[in-house]
């Protein structure tokens, strides 16, 4: 699952075979997005829905993008992305991606098929892109899910965790490390946080190798909740806060 174009990021996958925890049934995060000199450039709605597929367990996580305000007047994007994720292995099954912005449309989709270890990518836009490629050790999940994931590794400042990432057709090594705690002020209130900063650490590429870096901001409190994302270019700074959470479906049946 990509974030908009104007952020420049692109699709992630965790390593090593393990439940998928990074959303719960009912889970919606919303995010404001800040660029540069916008406070308000757009917004971000991700949620997840359990769901049945050939008798599994699986998870359905949606995200829908938008531009917003004097940003969508220059530059109107809107995307949807959907990934499908076995809950029991944490592998993810199904990507299909469409949108469109001043530039280009775009309408991909990858299956995934762990007893052959190949991916099938579709681009339906650039059908020159189109291509099966194979699955490297460990069970891809996209980028989104792995920054929420982190909410259950529990790590400590200077700890860090491997994964396997993946942009577009291709899939890179990435470690992701604890850095420090801090105090986050966001549109619901303020958050002691742990900082997780993503680095691949050898051979970097895409936004890595342009001196990009990428954060996600951990609450320390019994939600976990990341409630701040981020993203640095040399050209500006894209920051998503958390503005609406709702819980989810068994915690909100619970407190009824």
């Amino acid at each position: 699952m990509k974030f908009p174009a104007f952020l420049l990021l692109g699709l992630p996958a965790l390593a090593g075979a393990a439940p998928f925890t990074a959303f719960r049934d009912g889970e919606t995060f919303t995010y404001k997005v800040g660029f540069a000199i916008f406070g308000r450039a757009g917004d971000i709605v991700i949620s997840a829905h359990d769901e049945k597929k050939d008798g599994a367990d699986v998870v359905r996580v949606t995200t829908d993008t938008r531009s917003h305000g004097f940003v969508r007047a220059v530059y109107a994007f809107d995307n949807k992305a959907e990934v499908l994720i076995d809950k029991a292995s944490g592998r993810m099954l199904h990507v299909k991606e469409s949108g469109a912005d001043p530039k280009r449309a775009t309408d991909t989709e990858i299956t995934f098929d762990y007893k052959a270890r190949v991916a099938q990518y579709i681009d339906r836009v650039r059908s020159d892109r189109s291509e099966v490629v194979p699955i490297p050790e460990g069970n891809p999940v996209d980028l989104i899910s792995a920054l929420v994931q982190t909410r259950d590794w529990n790590l400590q400042p200077g700890e860090k965790r491997d994964v396997i990432v993946q942009f577009g057709s291709d899939f890179y090594p990435l470690s992701i490390k604890a850095e420090a705690y801090e105090e986050v002020r966001t549109p619901l209130g303020t958050y002691r946080t742990l900082v997780l900063v993503p680095r691949m650490e050898k051979d970097p590429k895409g936004l890595f190798k342009k001196g990009g870096e990428i954060k996600v901001w951990i609450s320390q409190d019994a939600s976990n909740l990341p409630v701040k994302m981020q993203l640095k270019l040399n050209f500006g700074t894209a920051t998503l806060l958390l503005s609406d959470y709702k819980a989810p479906a068994t915690l909100s049946a619970a407190t009824k």
